[in-house]
This record gives C-alpha cells, sequence and structure tokens, in this order.
C-alpha cells in the first residue's frame, strides 16, 4: 500500500459544530445525511481552500477532485483569467446595483454569438432557475399543461421536477408530469397520440446522466426524431444542459448531437465557479419569455457576468472540449486496464468529459462503495453515485496518480 491512508478529525468537530445551528449540518446532496457518501467516514465534510485540480479539507488533506464543485470548476480552481476579470468588474463597485451593468449585454451578446440555438440569453443564478423557467416559458407559448420527462432525468429541486412521493410534494405539482422510458421513441410517440394538443414541451439532458444509473447516449437518431416529432405536434423541445454544457461542445449539447433545441439550460461550467446561469432560446420564445414575471434578488450581478465572458473566452481559445474529452478517455482507459488487472469489471459510461463509474462484480454496489471510499481515503475525490467532472487544470501527472491510487484502492478491497 504505497499512498496514505487520511483521516478526518477536524472535518468532524466542524460537523458536530454545524449541527447545531444548521439542519442536518451539511444539506442537499453533499450532505453526510443524504446517504451519497458511504461509508461516510471516508469522506471529508468541509474544504479550507482549493487551486487548479485541487482542494484542501480543513485538515489538511488534498485530494485530486474529480467532482469540480459538482460540476462549475471547468478550467480550474481559481484560474486567473477569470478571476481578474471579476476583479476588475468588483473594483468598478458595479456588482448588484440598482439598474444592471452593461456587462449583461455583452454576456448575452457572448452566449448568442456561442450557442448554436440561441437567439437570446436570460440570466439567473442556478440550474433549476433556469429550467423552471422554460418549463413556465413553453407553457405560457403553447397554453398547455403537460410536460414529458424522460426516466432517470434529473432537472433540479423545485415542486415540478420531482415525485410524488417526495417530501412535501403535492399530487398537484406533478399531476401534469408524463414519464418515457430513454431513448424509445416509439414509446413517445404514443405518449403524444394520446394527450394530443396538450404537451407543452419535452425537457431532457442530452444524454442521460443521472445517478445509480449508468449513463447513457442516445440512439442513432433519436434526437432527430425528437425534435420533428416536437415541431410537427407544436411542442418546445427543452435541453437541460446544465451538467453537460460547454463540456462537450461550446454551441451546446444539442449541437453536439446533431439537432437544435427550442430552449437551452445553462450553470456549472458558464463562469468557473461564479454564480449564474442562463436560459437561451430561439428567436420564436423571445416575446413570450418577455412577458413572464420571473427574477431575483441577485440575478443581475455583474460580476459573474464579467467572470463568465472570460471563462467562455478562455475555453475557446483552448478547445476545451476537445482537451476535455482527451482527459477523460485517458482516465477512463487507465482505470479500466487497473480494475482489470485486479479482477474487476469497471464500467465507464457516458462521454470522456462526464463519466459514471460502477463496479460491475456486485449488483448490490457495496463492492463499489467500498473502492470509491479507498480512493477517496487516499486522495482521490470521486463519489459513489454521481457523474464525475473533469477540469482543465488536471494534469498528466494527476491522471498517472489518480491510475496509480486506484491501483492501491483495488488491491485494499
Amino acid at each position: 500500500m504505497g499512498f496514505p491512508v487520511y483521516s478526518y478529525s477536524k472535518s468532524r468537530e466542524e460537523y458536530n459544530r454545524a449541527l447545531k445551528v444548521i439542519p442536518s449540518g451539511i444539506y442537499g446532496h453533499q450532505g453526510p445525511a443524504e446517504g451519497c457518501f458511504v461509508p461516510v467516514s471516508a469522506f471529508p465534510f468541509f474544504s479550507e481552500r482549493a487551486k487548479g485540480s485541487y482542494f484542501w479539507d480543513v485538515d489538511g488533506n488534498r485530494f485530486i477532485d474529480y467532482m469540480c464543485a459538482y460540476g462549475p470548476n471547468v478550467l480550474g480552481y481559481n484560474d486567473e483569467e477569470v478571476d481578474e476579470a471579476a476583479a476588475k468588474q468588483r473594483a468598478l463597485g458595479g456588482d448588484c446595483v440598482t439598474s444592471p451593468s452593461t456587462r449583461m449585454i455583452d454576456f448575452a451578446e457572448v452566449l448568442v454569438d456561442t450557442v448554436a440555438c440561441a437567439d437570446w440569453a436570460f440570466f439567473a443564478k442556478n440550474g433549476g432557475d433556469a429550467t423552471t423557467l422554460a418549463v413556465l416559458t413553453a407553457r405560457a407559448f403553447t397554453h398547455r399543461k403537460k410536460i414529458v420527462f424522460f426516466k432517470g432525468y434529473y432537472h433540479g429541486v423545485a415542486p415540478w421536477t420531482q415525485k410524488i412521493d417526495y417530501p412535501g410534494i403535492l399530487e398537484e405539482d406533478v399531476i401534469n408530469s408524463v414519464y418515457v422510458p430513454w431513448n424509445d421513441y416509439e414509446k413517445l410517440a404514443q405518449v403524444f397520440e394520446e394527450n394530443t394538443g396538450e404537451i407543452a414541451a419535452v425537457i431532457s439532458q442530452p444524454y442521460l446522466h443521472g445517478n445509480f444509473a449508468d449513463n447513457m447516449l442516445p440512439a442513432e437518431g433519436f434526437w432527430q426524431k425528437v425534435r420533428k416529432l416536437c415541431t410537427d405536434k407544436g411542442t418546445v423541445l427543452i435541453i437541460d444542459d446544465v451538467r453537460a454544457g460547454f463540456r462537450l461542445d461550446l454551441a451546446g449539447s444539442d449541437h453536439f448531437f446533431g439537432f437544435e433545441a427550442d430552449l437551452i439550460c445553462f450553470c456549472k461550467a458558464i463562469a468557473n465557479g461564479y454564480n449564474v446561469s442562463a436560459l437561451c432560446g430561439k428567436d420564436f420564445l423571445r416575446n413570450t419569455v418577455s412577458g413572464i414575471t420571473y427574477t431575483g434578488s441577485y440575478w443581475l450581478s455583474a460580476v459573474p457576468f464579467a467572470a463568465g465572458m472570460a471563462c467562455i473566452e478562455k475555453m475557446k481559445r483552448l478547445d476545451l472540449p476537445k482537451l476535455l474529452a482527451e482527459k477523460g478517455a485517458k482516465i477512463r482507459d487507465g482505470l479500466i486496464a487497473t480494475a482489470k488487472k485486479h479482477g474487476y469489471d469497471l464500467h465507464v459510461s457516458g462521454m470522456p468529459a462526464l463519466f459514471y463509474l460502477r463496479i460491475a462484480d456486485d449488483d448490490s454496489l457495496m463492492l463499489h462503495q467500498r473502492w470509491i471510499a479507498e480512493m477517496v481515503k487516499r486522495g482521490i475525490y470521486v463519489t459513489n453515485h454521481h457523474n464525475h467532472f473533469i477540469n482543465y487544470a488536471l494534469s498528466d501527472a494527476d491522471i498517472q496518480t489518480t491510475i496509480e491510487v486506484a491501483d492501491d484502492a483495488f488491491a485494499a478491497l
């Protein structure tokens, strides 16, 4: 065993302090109470600093980070160019101001020039803000109620995105939700026939990248048939590109798969960690969006706009999707080969820039969870049942270390 095993005494102390004043101590999918970290003892709870492809926890342990803050860190933590652009805007005293900065216009122009299906951009803060506005827009435009989801989806935490058995969700919140298996065009067409004139929108990720399941790419021609069906039936096609956006294609993941969305939602990689999201869309929906009352106190903050422009400009200069695909392929191939060396069948699904891991030798997933724990305790931050992300700062040396730690972790099983 060549790598030291981390301990987390300070993290536990801070977590106990947090429990006294914060529900669950840490809430959401980063919280230990959510069951995302198995076993909980393998994971740090609180970070102290971050740079490039690494973060350090409060115990001083360094991690090569394959969660990238659950996606936003696409260039590397504290990227100098993005931070400089943000600092220049902040120095003007022009961030959250009564009247918005013209950086909003500048950023919208960048997105319209970058995203293939975008004729306009509307800014908010979280991915869920963008997906919710997309659904509101579709319903307002079509004067219909029903929304089609592909099973295994994730579009945020608003009530309309949930299932009826989720705590606090009312039947009225989801009564107009319709669920179809991923890649099943025939079932989708059947649902349209059964709900003639009632479907406002189809909303989907560009490929199925949910949690607790292998990622699944679209079948050949699937998206082209869905696009035609939506056009023929007067239904709005929404692509939730919050996770995958800019990692596959700077023009949008719909462009990557050879079709055009009517509305496309971005967040995460849009500004390298500065909090902004965007809904972009076709010109025929412009007036509908304009007529919707939808805003937030911090949605027009200028600093994230400046950061977003710098982030997108740098991603273009680097041809970042190509680099991420290459780095992801090295990680995938190295991990699969290392698993095979130890007699394990490691499945790596999805696109290389946004991949999912699963040891297929044990359907209970306990073996997989044990391996993930051994990785984390040796400084490779991966999680049990979520997509993984990579960033530009991840070096060949980081990838090699990851593969060596994987070797050590498999041996520890």
